[in-house]
């Protein structure tokens, strides 16, 4: 059996596998601002919450 054929299909998968590397992180980078966005927001609705509401009575 000869190599080459083996060879130039681990070469295709290799090219392949890294093509998915780098999509995966340019969508990761490009998700990254929307998460800070998300990470914020739930940050401001918890603050709200909290400011809304009503404070403890504590009875003596």
């Amino acid at each position: 059996m000869h190599y080459d054929p083996h060879l130039a299909q681990h070469h295709t998968r290799a090219a392949d596998l890294r093509a998915e590397a780098d999509a995966h992180r340019l969508a990761t980078a490009a998700r990254q601002p929307h998460a800070i966005r998300t990470r914020l927001g739930w940050t401001l609705v918890e603050v709200g919450l909290r400011l809304a509401a009503p404070k403890p009575v504590f009875a003596h």
